[in-house]
């Protein structure tokens, strides 16, 4: 391994998922000047716009695509091109 790569502070930093306001304490190397208090104590904040409290797969929120209604969709738009080409052979 390297020399000299890896951070040397860790420190408990709370992440604030912007979406649904929920923070997970952690710790870790990122840097960051806001902060936030909580049961009394002060820590840095890094908000983030995503995290598994609020991501559709983690949720079991999210939704499947229809493949067979975009084969559909697909074969529909190009039908008259094909059945042209078929036509010339």
């Amino acid at each position: 391994m390297k020399a000299g790569i890896h951070p040397e502070e860790y420190r408990v930093v709370a992440f604030k998922d912007m979406s649904n306001d929920q923070v997970f304490l952690c710790r870790s190397a990122v840097s960051t000047k806001e902060t936030i208090e909580i049961d009394g104590e002060t820590y840095p904040v890094y908000k983030m716009e995503i995290s598994s409290a609020s991501h559709p797969f983690y949720t079991g929120k999210q939704t499947l695509v229809d493949t067979a209604g975009r084969v559909d969709k697909f074969m529909s738009r190009y039908q008259k091109h094909y059945d042209k080409r078929n036509q010339n052979k």
